[in-house]
């Protein structure tokens, strides 16, 4: 996501020269957003196939793993990538977690959620969608990184939903018009509702399932 659609606070953040602080300073020595998106978007999909390769259907993820999946997608586009972020963000009026927090919260939610709901292996369809829901819920509140939280807990759910021996998930049920209701979801799971959000993954797996024409 953008980081201009956030409000940065505490420690300084440091914008790519001629950029207009719309760009995050990076190794490519990129300025221009739509030229970030899609080499951020190209580096998704090459880490989708690493991941693929490094974690089979019986294995249980952990905090690690997750910093490392944000470090193999864009440890070739910014320095801090794997690292947890040591700025305060905001979306709006909506806080995340602070950042002084996140390793806590991160070293709980590998206690909690991760290790309820992960390896996917042998889950079927009601039960996938309860550990998509919560871990992708908690893992977008704690918002680990300065960048790429959203797409690195799309990617989990992925690798997650593969486990269990469901197709690639299609993700679109939960972008453009169905945005809102995505954010009415993720405010939800702060109160420690997930059933907004397991509506949303309802839809995606409804949707992945027709598109391939399975079950």
């Amino acid at each position: 996501m953008p980081p201009s659609r956030y409000d940065a606070r505490g420690i300084e953040t440091e914008f790519e020269p001629g950029s207009r602080g719309r760009v995050l300073r990076n190794q490519l020595g990129v300025q221009r957003s739509r030229d970030m998106d899609q080499a951020e978007s190209e580096a998704l999909l090459t880490v989708q196939d690493w991941a693929v390769a490094h974690f089979d259907a019986g294995h249980r993820f952990t905090a690690e793993d997750i910093a490392t999946l944000h470090r193999q997608w864009l440890g070739g586009i910014y320095p801090w990538a794997g690292e947890y972020r040591q700025v305060n963000l905001a979306k709006g009026d909506f806080m995340f977690a602070a950042a002084t927090q996140v390793p806590r919260l991160m070293a709980e939610f590998e206690r909690k959620e991760l290790t309820l709901h992960t390896p996917c292996e042998g889950m079927d369809e009601k039960r996938l969608v309860l550990a998509l829901a919560t871990t992708h819920a908690e893992l977008v509140l704690i918002h680990p990184f300065r960048e790429g939280n959203g797409r690195c807990a799309r990617l989990l759910a992925w690798l997650m939903a593969l486990q269990a021996g469901f197709p690639p998930l299609d993700f679109s049920p939960m972008a453009g018009r169905n945005r809102a209701n995505y954010i009415v979801a993720i405010h939800a799971a702060l109160g420690g509702d997930y059933s907004p959000m397991q509506t949303r993954f309802k839809a995606v797996i409804r949707r992945t399932l027709k598109a391939h024409g399975a079950r």
